[in-house]
């Protein structure tokens, strides 16, 4: 008998797009090589998915990295680690301008707008990341049969602003999921918030889970029975007062993380609606600092949060790259005009 666990998807930005399988191979099996014994054990799984997860050493025998030519052994453990397999079948293509800043035969690096959802769902079926992909490029892998997440290994939130890695490769796809998997990424974020950490540097963990209060949002649990496992440093990196621009680095990427975060050290995101900043919660909320505050919420309709710096080991050559996004435009009017307003 063989006994597949089933898989486990992490809810998390990029690794809830990675599924696993702990597979213990039959008494009686005969020797086979292990990329056709998983091509008949694994739903969705192609040979070339599966060669090119054992290349990046996502495919492991009793714990150890093997070769496509590995025959395996009665009472083998196998443990496999792939982006899952395509589960939609209608994606509408569409002509929505991209903001590249990097690509190549393997990847593009882009920067994604505000607003912006990254793959089609419920209430978002069109004017998605997703949707201009497949317009823009052919053959991304995992869009066969209209896969719903055609080259993406991880995502940042709708109102999220900045750089995304996609795979234009089959085997980019694997290498850079295993790399977000490992949280090997290099993943720097700009967030205002309000208020001013204290102290000004440090590192927030806990396990992230949702809400017993409200599903659609995320918690900071002691129990791990409760949530996964997140770590978030950041530093301080301008004191406005009554806001602070933070920089975030993750050591993991849970669902909304840093927006869990900063809520939990009553630092919310300025203008996070979900996570309760876009109320104000320093200073005295009245005449014509309400009013400035209010105007500052216009400016940014949405949660102060820019996925700022990106760097990965590239797919094929092994070297590593770094890219960096500038602030957008409503983050830096509301820097600005709290600049101003301290100093008036």
């Amino acid at each position: 008998m063989i006994v597949i666990d089933e898989r486990d998807e992490i809810s998390e930005d990029e690794d809830e797009l990675y599924e696993h399988h702990r597979i213990v191979v039959d008494k009686g099996q005969s020797l086979l090589r292990i990329d056709r014994f998983l091509m008949d054990r694994l739903q969705n799984a192609t040979r070339t998915k599966i060669q090119a997860a054992i290349d990046v050493e996502s495919v492991r025998v009793n714990d150890k990295p093997t070769k496509a030519s590995y025959k395996i052994k009665p009472l083998d453990i196998i443990t496999v680690s792939l982006p899952h397999p395509p589960r939609d079948t209608d994606i509408k293509p569409e002509n929505i301008p991209l903001d590249i800043v990097f690509e190549d035969d393997e990847l593009l690096v882009l920067n994604k707008p505000a607003g912006m959802v990254v793959h089609p769902a419920h209430g978002n079926w069109d004017g998605t990341l997703v949707n201009a992909l497949v317009y823009h490029f052919q053959n991304l892998p995992t869009s066969r049969n209209g896969d719903i997440r055609p080259g993406l290994v991880h995502r940042i939130d709708k109102d999220t602003s900045g750089l995304m890695v996609i795979a234009k490769t089959e085997y980019a796809m694997t290498h850079l999921a295993r790399q977000f998997f490992d949280h090997s990424i290099e993943r720097t974020y700009n967030a205002l918030v309000w208020g001013q950490p204290d102290p000004a540097d440090g590192t927030i963990t806990g396990y992230i889970g949702r809400s017993v209060k409200d599903r659609k949002v995320q918690a900071i649990y002691d129990d791990e029975t409760k949530g996964k496992w997140a770590v978030t440093h950041y530093r301080t990196l301008e004191d406005l007062r009554y806001v602070s621009l933070v920089q975030c680095n993750l050591e993991t990427g849970r669902t909304h993380q840093i927006r869990a975060h900063l809520k939990h050290i009553k630092h919310p995101l300025f203008n996070d609606a979900m996570y309760g900043g876009d109320r104000i919660l320093r200073g005295n909320p009245v005449g014509s600092y309400k009013a400035f505050v209010e105007n500052a919420f216009k400016l940014m309709p949405r949660q102060a949060l820019h996925a700022k710096s990106l760097g990965f080991v590239h797919p094929r050559t092994r070297e590593w790259l770094q890219f960096d996004s500038p602030l957008p435009d409503d983050m830096q009017s509301v820097l600005t005009k709290w600049r101003n307003f301290i100093t008036v």
